[in-house]
């Protein structure tokens, strides 16, 4: 049912003139609620969510319902590349007119070469776990980029993953 739900997903951010609803969001609440909806799974798997603390507001434009749906994505991804006893950050900042939500988790880390093809369609690195389409990171960069941000990776192997999501800050 994932992959077609992605599938259909897929369809619809490609139509031509595709636009998201653009309105004003607070990343630090998204990223809060993101990480409530993840925190059974999260504890299944011995994983602890650090998010942003409960005063922290990072205002930004978007359409609600696809950011939070891109978090949800990198907080899963997060869940399943961590080991057991693992740690998972949400970190929230603005650096000019963006507005910065960074993932990041103790896993396995991403190889240089790899990083722009994750982002591609139906790409999965050697070795992931089952679960995954290949659609999901493809799916939240080209929503990032619809709503004027971007989705981005930091990683290197044996050192972790951080996704960075930007969007215009409000």
């Amino acid at each position: 049912m994932s992959l077609v739900d992605d599938l259909i997903e897929l369809q619809t951010i490609e139509q031509p003139g595709y636009k998201p609803v653009m309105e004003e969001i607070d990343l630090c609440d998204l990223a809060r609620r993101a990480a409530g909806l993840l925190q059974v799974r999260a504890a299944d798997s011995g994983v602890t969510i650090d998010r942003p603390d409960h005063d922290e507001s990072l205002p930004a434009v978007g359409e609600f319902r696809r950011v939070l749906q891109i978090l949800v994505n990198l907080i899963g991804n997060a869940i399943r590349h961590s080991p057991e006893g693992g740690m998972i950050w949400l970190r929230a900042e603005q650096e000019g007119d963006l507005a910065i939500l960074i993932v990041a988790d103790q896993g396995a880390g991403i190889a240089s070469a790899d990083h722009e093809r994750i982002f591609e369609k139906f790409e999965r690195l050697h070795g992931a776990k089952s679960g995954a389409s290949g659609l999901g990171l493809y799916i939240s960069r080209q929503l990032a980029r619809a709503m004027g941000g971007d989705l981005a990776v930091d990683s290197a192997p044996g050192q972790g993953a951080r996704f960075i999501l930007t969007l215009p800050a409000r």
